[in-house]
């Protein structure tokens, strides 16, 4: 066992210092499946929560960031999508005195300098050493070092265990966060001895008793191993084209392999509309779609997001008790 330094009950490191949270977690946004609720469970159990806001229009974010003060008092950030980089959803961040924005996917444009000149700490995800060293250079708060093993929507081709410590190298000394893959104390201590000062935990989170994940989607992840995943440059595209992803292997993927992965205009099922939204928005086969609780349909064969550690998430627990297995476990592995 080796040891990292402490101060009293805080892990002394670069992260949980600079973010002023307790815990080295941090809860990764996941649309229509990381609600106030579990952002402000995942921050009061001492871990930093994500609200994947960027879907929402710039009134629903003021609401969900209002709901989520009054869930806690604890740091919690942001997650914003530079595809579809939003100049008003910033504002209401803002306005709103956001402790944290994450940034993640294509140029974010003036955000960092933005968001920094009101106060707020900023997270750029990135998937190479290169990327990172340009973050340093934007002025970011924090990386989030991104693998290849992560679910939804992934950018990089290199592993976690590859691109964690030299993204570390590339930073000097700026807090580094490990995500893809990680769902336990065993990852969490793995990704502290790469060189990282936290994980980012999507698909635990997804049988968070606080996340609204649909029942089948749910039954699906908890009875699925490490193999059961498969990532996409181009299969789950409309509405967000040229994003590769990962997720669970389904009806859907399996007829698209079989047909010989034709492209858009070319598939089987297209048109397909498979699921209804309570607001009646229909999601048709191939939309990049989120498969939460109140959709009503046909669930199996819509994107199930899910990374490679799924084969470890085998039960439903509140976040909090989540968040205390995972420090427990990494604390029985290395001291801090």
């Amino acid at each position: 066992m080796f040891s990292l330094p402490t101060e009293g009950t805080r892990l002394a490191n670069a992260f949980c210092t600079r973010f002023g949270v307790t815990q080295p977690i941090i809860l990764a946004p996941m649309g229509r499946v990381g609600p106030p609720e579990l952002v402000a469970a995942v921050s009061n159990a001492g871990g930093l929560g994500l609200a994947p806001l960027w879907t929402e229009s710039p009134d629903k974010m003021r609401m969900e960031i209002r709901r989520i003060k009054e869930l806690t008092d604890k740091p919690f950030g942001v997650n914003l999508n530079m595809d579809f980089r939003n100049e008003e959803q910033l504002d209401v961040c803002l306005e709103e005195g956001v402790d944290v924005v994450s940034l993640f996917w294509g140029d974010s444009g003036n955000f960092v300098e933005r968001a920094k000149s009101h106060g707020v700490k900023v997270i750029l995800t990135v998937s190479t050493s290169e990327g990172a060293r340009e973050a340093v250079d934007l002025g970011a708060d924090a990386i989030c070092a991104q693998g290849w093993e992560a679910g939804g929507h992934v950018e990089g081709r290199v592993s976690t265990m590859a691109l964690v410590p030299a993204v570390a190298d590339a930073v000097d000394g700026l807090p580094v966060i490990a995500a893809g893959g990680i769902a336990d104390g065993r990852g969490l201590a793995a990704a502290l001895a790469l060189g990282a000062s936290a994980a980012w935990i999507g698909t635990r989170f997804l049988a968070a008793k606080e996340a609204p994940t649909h029942p089948i989607y749910l039954e699906r992840l908890l009875a699925a191993s490490e193999n059961d995943t498969e990532h996409y440059d181009d299969l789950y595209d409309l509405v967000w084209p040229n994003a590769p992803h990962r997720a669970l292997k389904n009806s859907t993927s399996r007829m698209w392999e079989a047909a010989g992965r034709p492209s858009l205009g070319h598939r089987p099922g297209e048109g397909d509309i498979l699921a209804t939204r309570p607001d009646g928005v229909e999601i048709p086969r191939y939309a990049s779609a989120v498969a939460f609780s109140e959709l009503e349909g046909d669930i199996e064969p819509l994107p199930m997001w899910s990374g490679q550690g799924v084969g470890l998430v085998t039960k439903v627990q509140s976040a909090e008790e989540i968040v205390r297995e995972i420090v427990d476990q990494a604390k029985s592995i290395i001291d801090f």
